[in-house]
Formats: structure tokens, C-alpha cells, sequence
């Protein structure tokens, strides 16, 4: 009697687990050359595995140690893409994803000792807009963002108005880059930050508001941005940019954010 595959609840969470990661690193590189170097490497693997089941003991030998040695390049190839993914696992977009049981694990690490002086902030933001001053602050959360202090020049000062419009100020040697804050201290200026990818942002967006999504994609800090053009106030949290706001709105974000 011929007996049928058993396929049980464990195969089909291996299905549902191999499809879902196929997914996701489709969605990193889509739109990239890297797209193209990934169906070229699955196709070989799925026709290696083919060439086992057919017990072709040559052409499995040769394909094998293609593969071997093309998964170290595989890893050097996508240096970029994995690295982004890696990212992803730690964003709060992830952690926000996973069951209460499991997410409370993360949720005690690096709150702010000292609550944030969101008036001061506000002052700042609506005197540089109102000059037309460009600039990008980023409020630390939970993670603490020293790889992206390092980018810039890192001091500890309490948070100022005037100091804040002052890092902006157009002759100033500070004035680019992004200005960090954590646990009520501003720690650094200048600050480079990594520019998102996505496609959802509008053409017309300068490197400011791209930084801000791209800060706050991968962490989950907060963005303030002010538009050197323009003058408008934007906000940014979790990946998403909310565009022309007053600063009364930036305060209610704000207050809502860190409990005030």
C-alpha cells in the first residue's frame, strides 16, 4: 500500500517560517541589483537540491562547494541588506510586534532618569522656524544612541533654547547634522544619522526629513525637524514623518511621548 507524506503542524510552521523569511528579505533588496544576484544564488541552490534528490553524486559535489564557498560571498555581497534586517529585529516596530509575554522583557532598558523639558524644546523649535533656521533634533527613548553620538561632538549640557538655536545657527561649525538629547541632556551635535530607503517619503523631502525617518525606523527615537526653506515644523516616530505642524502640536506629541 502506498503511503502518503505526513505532513504534520510542525512542517507546515517550517513552510509558513521559510516563507515568511523569503518575504522579508524580498522586501529589504526589492528595487535594488542586489534583487538580481538573490535569484541567481536561489536558483542555483534549488537546482543543487534537485541534483541530490537525483543522486547525480558529480554535479551535487560540484554545486555543493559552490554553494559553500557562495554563502561567504553571499554574506559579503549583502553586507547592506543584512544589516538593515538586523536592525529591523531591534526596532520597536518589531519588538511592539511580539506577544506582551515576551516584549516586557525589553520594556524596562534605558528609560529617561529625568523627564524632558519639553517647554525649552518647543521655544527652540518655534524661534528657529520662525527664522527660517534649519534643523534636526533627535530625542533619545529607550535606546540610547551612542553609535550615533560618536558620529558627532559630544558634550553634556543641560537643554537650552538659546543653546539649541545656537547649534543651528547658520555660521555656526555645528549647525549640520542632527542634534541629540537623552535623559533631558543634550549630548551631542553634528550627528550623522542613517537616511532612510523607503519609498513612501516624498520626492521633494530634503536629507533632513529622510535622516528623521531613517533615525527613527531603526530606533525609537524621536525627530523633530525644521525646514530651512520653509520654516515648517515636522515630526518623525517609528518610520513615519508628519509634515507642517504647529508647535503646540509638537508639545502635545511630546507630552503624550514621555508622560508630561
Amino acid at each position: 500500500m502506498v503511503a502518503f507524506i505526513q505532513i504534520g503542524f510542525l512542517d507546515l510552521l517550517d513552510i509558513f517560517l521559510v516563507a515568511l523569511l523569503i518575504y522579508e528579505i524580498y522586501r529589504l533588496i526589492r528595487g535594488s541589483v542586489a534583487i538580481n544576484l538573490f535569484i541567481g544564488i536561489a536558483s542555483i541552490y534549488f537546482v543543487w537540491k534537485l541534483v541530490v534528490a537525483l543522486k547525480m553524486e558529480l554535479l551535487s559535489e560540484i554545486l555543493g562547494a559552490f554553494i559553500g564557498v557562495g554563502f561567504i560571498a553571499l554574506l559579503i555581497v549583502f553586507q547592506p541588506e543584512i544589516r538593515q534586517f538586523l536592525l529591523f529585529l531591534g526596532s520597536p516596530a518589531f519588538l511592539e510586534s511580539m506577544p506582551k509575554r515576551i516584549r516586557f522583557l525589553f520594556g524596562k532598558i534605558n528609560h529617561a532618569e529625568n523627564p524632558l523639558d519639553i517647554d525649552k524644546i518647543i521655544m527652540a523649535v518655534r524661534h528657529l522656524s520662525d527664522s527660517k533656521t534649519g534643523a534636526l533634533i533627535v530625542i533619545a527613548k529607550k535606546h540610547d544612541l551612542r553609535q550615533v553620538a560618536d558620529t558627532g561632538e559630544k558634550f553634556t549640557s543641560d537643554i537650552s533654547s538659546d543653546l539649541i538655536e545656537t547649534l543651528f545657527f547658520k555660521n555656526s561649525p555645528l549647525h549640520d547634522g542632527a542634534v541629540l538629547i537623552r535623559d533631558n541632556k543634550i549630548i551631542a551635535a553634528r550627528c550623522i544619522l542613517p537616511v532612510t530607503r523607503s519609498k513612501r517619503i516624498d520626492v521633494s523631502s530634503g536629507l533632513r526629513h529622510r535622516a528623521a525617518v531613517g533615525i527613527t525606523e531603526q530606533t525609537d527615537a524621536l525627530a523633530l525637524i525644521v525646514s530651512e526653506e520653509t520654516g515648517k515644523i515636522s515630526y518623525s516616530k517609528k518610520g513615519v514623518i508628519i509634515n507642517s505642524v504647529a508647535a503646540h502640536q509638537v508639545r502635545t506629541f511630546l507630552e503624550k511621548e514621555f508622560d508630561s
